[in-house]
């Protein structure tokens, strides 16, 4: 079952999941994720309840995934079924979903992907701005996706990084 955009209200907190490609996703992928997904969420239930949910691809190369869990809680079963189908796409696209070793960021009005460890040591060496906006994968509700998906380098979680620069 699908959330329906004019149902969707801002101030709803529903349950998100987000998966962060490592690249942009090509019109085709796009497409295909997009059917898959919708394919997907239309039969996704929870112990043979249908969940109430919808999905976004934000910035061309991330899948956020909503659940309306004021209707239907989603299961640990529902949840690795989500993972089944997202580790499906993965593999087929080689979209890195499930490296959580990556940062994503945005420089200069630019998005960029790079492997975590590049990041701090780009952080470090004053290759990359600390004028930076970093993206937060860990947002688990609407309101936190809508508030606090995107922040400064300094209020995100890479923030850390910036603190041992000082030292």
């Amino acid at each position: 079952m699908k959330i329906e955009e004019s149902t969707i209200v801002e101030t709803s907190d529903y349950r998100v999941i987000i998966y962060p490609a490592s690249r942009p996703f090509t019109s085709k992928e796009s497409k295909v994720i997009t059917e898959k997904l919708y394919d997907f969420l239309a039969t996704w239930a929870a112990h043979g309840k249908p969940l109430s949910s919808s999905f976004k691809i934000e910035k061309n190369q991330f899948i956020v995934v909503c659940v309306d869990e004021e209707k239907e809680a989603a299961s640990g079963c529902s949840i690795d079924a989500l993972g089944g189908v997202m580790r499906a796409i993965d593999q087929e696209f080689e979209l890195g979903f499930f490296d959580r070793m990556k940062a994503s960021f945005v420089e200069n009005g630019e998005m960029k992907t790079m492997k975590l460890q590049d990041f701090r040591k780009g952080l470090k060496e004053g290759l990359i701005s600390t004028d930076i906006e970093v993206f937060d994968f860990s947002k688990n509700t609407y309101v936190a996706f809508l508030s606090d998906f995107l922040l400064p380098l300094k209020k995100s979680w890479a923030g850390i990084y910036v603190d041992k620069l000082k030292v």
